[in-house]
């Protein structure tokens, strides 16, 4: 390594003595240029060494001051641990002298501390928090107070907790009228006139209200309940100044309510019904029509029968009439004919009497089959659901239940009084026909009579 690092440098002197050459014209020239380049190497490195021999003594200086500092730092460290040892001695026996002289004192403060945070919550979900907002702030600050320790309680203190509370108790059972900003379902906001029943409800004109207890915001319900009975109640409430007034009170703040609430209408439950409802409730409609069309058409036909029997003549306005003006147009024939002649007549009326009432009777026995129909369309509905997602979310198979369900009762509601209806329609035109049977065959034993 020795001769490779001799053969290097001997190379690179050799170049610079070549490089030289080339520069000067002469030999004498380029002796004269090393003396000169040996003169400026020696003067620049006797600077560089007096500028470390400087430079040597400022270090020695800055590291003299930094020991210095750290000593200085080191006592005053030394001086604080002293200072917080003896503060923390002085902290331990202020608490050991507080704690004796309050005595029983700590553990009443300690229930006044959890008495005024039990009643923050329970003012902050109350109705009376709306004619009262700033009582919480009162009951944060005597909370925070307690918590600290820092402050005792005093007297007015524990007697405004006491007049809070009892007044809670006061406003719970009374009933108050005044105005406040009110959300309208529309999203409008208007200054309206509202009663505050108890810590219960809350109502104005067009109904029950609701109180956010996150935002301090009235609102008016989005649905109102769909029995007129309540939202009747609450106009009687406003509208009455003393006396008794029968009001439908949520005696769960808001839990009841809200279940009349989320429960489907009538017409929300016919759509569950889908198409297969309908079709039962336009069955039940036509049904109803032809029902009470036939029991008008009877009744005109039974009074005029009615009016018949009591006279001598036949009249052509009703069926018995025209029965008998069949047989006095063949009163001189022989007994044979007249037989006939009035089965004749009584079957031409027959038609008449029992018109519609196959088709009411048809659609009290359809109506029950298309709510099966409906109901295992239905079911059939759930099984996909329940197939696609599971049984996990209830809500997924809600609807095709729901049409299972909707539709049978509605079949049920459609054939129950379509039977009923049938059956009195029916008997009142069975009524007329058994009229004119008994006639018809007492007026052909009497005409046997006469001419036998």
């Amino acid at each position: 390594m020795k001769h490779i690092a001799i053969i290097v440098a001997t190379g690179l002197l050799s170049f610079g003595v070549a490089e030289a050459q080339d520069a000067a014209n002469s030999m004498g020239e380029l002796l004269q240029q090393i003396e000169r380049g040996q003169a400026r190497d020696s003067r620049e490195a006797r600077q560089r060494e007096a500028d470390f021999a400087k430079r040597k003594n400022e270090q020695q200086s800055l590291l003299n001051r930094a020991r210095a500092e750290r000593a200085r730092q080191e006592r005053n460290s030394e001086r604080l641990e002293q200072l917080f040892e003896d503060n923390q001695a002085k902290i331990v026996a202020a608490r050991a002298a507080l704690d004796e002289r309050l005595g029983a004192l700590k553990e009443l403060f300690g229930v006044l501390q959890t008495v005024s945070g039990d009643t923050q919550a329970r003012f902050k979900d109350s109705l009376t928090d709306i004619q009262f907002p700033d009582r919480t702030d009162f009951l944060v600050e005597l909370g925070s107070k307690m918590a600290g320790a820092s402050e005792l309680a005093s007297i007015e203190d524990i007697e405004k907790l006491w007049y809070e509370l009892q007044r809670e108790v006061t406003e719970s059972g009374r009933i108050v009228r005044f105005n406040h900003v009110v959300t309208t379902a529309d999203g409008e906001i208007i200054n309206a006139e509202v009663v505050r029943v108890g810590v219960f409800n809350i109502v104005f004109e067009d109904g029950y209200l609701k109180y956010d207890s996150t935002t301090g915001n009235v609102s008016e319900l989005q649905r109102q309940p769909e029995q007129s009975r309540y939202t009747g109640s609450t106009a009687d409430m406003l509208d009455e100044t003393s006396g008794t007034v029968t009001f439908g009170l949520d005696v769960t703040r808001g839990g009841i309510l809200a279940l009349l609430v989320e429960s489907p209408t009538v017409g929300e439950r016919i759509n569950q019904g889908g198409i297969v409802g309908y079709c039962i409730i336009v069955l039940g409609i036509i049904g109803l029509l032809i029902a009470i069309w036939r029991w008008i058409a009877l009744s005109s036909d039974s009074r005029k029968v009615a009016a018949q029997l009591k006279r001598d003549t036949a009249s052509t306005d009703n069926p018995l009439g025209r029965v008998l003006a069949a047989y006095e147009s063949n009163r001189n024939a022989d007994t044979e004919t007249v037989e006939l002649k009035l089965s004749e007549a009584a079957l031409k009326e027959m038609p008449e009497l029992t018109k519609g009432l196959l088709f009411i009777k048809v659609i009290s026995v359809v109506a029950p089959l298309m709510g099966l129909l409906g109901t295992v369309t239905g079911m059939i509905k759930t099984f996909q659901v329940i197939t696609l997602y599971g049984a996990g979310d209830p809500k997924m198979m809600a609807g095709g239940i729901s049409q299972a369900l909707m539709t049978t009762v509605l079949g049920l509601v459609v054939a129950i009084p379509m039977v009923l209806i049938h059956t009195l329609v029916s008997g009142q035109s069975r009524k007329i026909v058994n009229i004119i049977h008994s006639q018809s065959a007492g007026i052909i034993a009497q005409h046997s009579e006469q001419h036998g």
